[in-house]
């Protein structure tokens, strides 16, 4: 009987060590997800359809802290232009400095430095097949600068609408404040990819910052903890139910 209580208050110890570390392993990496992702990303919330269908209005949107000088062809990026009117505008880059962005080209797509351009993230209702923009210009984007475009190209205001300015529509790099990374709500959003359509250019297309990572940390702490918390009252209703279960006589 003392040989049976003595495994059980040994298992019993055990149990609430390794539970407590569960616990203090979930607290690290849960709080130390929240406080990189405080650090590195800003949450935004998307108020209108332009970016459609890659940012639906109301989506909830993780971006990184960036300097203007990291953002490559493809990006959606976050920026604030005063000539703009100084508003916060998400759009997605499609010309950096040096480039000739025009519409159309062949099968109607749009050409950078004269290479058409696959924009798989084209809504069917964008534009017209394949996406097409639907307004014809030519554009040289000045050094330093970005040509943005939305998604949504049938409604977006975007370089489109500052053709006639001095920098043909294109914004300075240091306009940009994050590059957006993650689409947190609705849940089926997930993290943002880079367009394969411009790996090919030039400079090719940027790397996702750390979002996933942070992320499964926080979802791996918040599991721990829970995890940790519940083994005392369960192993404590398991230890009462034994207690109470009658035990076999023996001879």
């Amino acid at each position: 009987m003392s040989g049976t209580t003595k495994k059980t208050d040994g298992r019993g110890r055990l149990g609430s060590v390794l539970s407590g570390l569960a616990v203090a392993v979930g607290c690290l990496l849960f709080l130390g997800g929240f406080a990189a992702g405080a650090l590195l990303y800003r949450p935004y919330t998307v108020p209108t359809g332009s970016m459609a269908p890659t940012l639906e209005i109301g989506s909830k949107v993780l971006a990184q802290r960036v300097d203007g000088d990291e953002i490559r062809r493809g990006d959606i990026v976050v920026f604030e232009d005063p000539l703009w009117g100084g508003a916060t505008m998400v759009k997605r880059v499609v010309g950096i400095g040096g480039d000739t962005v025009a519409c159309c080209g062949t099968d109607g797509r749009l050409t950078v430095n004269g290479t058409p351009i696959e924009e798989s993230y084209l809504g069917a209702g964008s534009g017209g097949p394949g996406g097409v923009v639907p307004e014809e210009f030519d554009a040289t984007v000045p050094d330093g600068s970005l040509f943005l475009l939305g998604d949504d190209r049938t409604t977006s205001l975007d370089s489109r609408s500052h053709l006639k300015d001095a920098a043909q529509g294109s914004v300075p790099r240091s306009t940009v404040v994050a590059r957006v990374d993650s689409v947190v709500w609705p849940l089926s959003g997930g993290l943002v990819e880079r367009p394969a359509g411009f790996a090919a250019l030039p400079g090719g297309v940027s790397t996702p910052g750390p979002v996933a990572l942070l992320l499964t940390a926080i979802g791996a702490g918040a599991a721990l903890i829970l995890g940790g918390a519940a083994y005392g009252p369960v192993a404590a209703r398991l230890g009462k139910r034994r207690r109470t279960t009658p035990g076999k006589a023996t001879t």
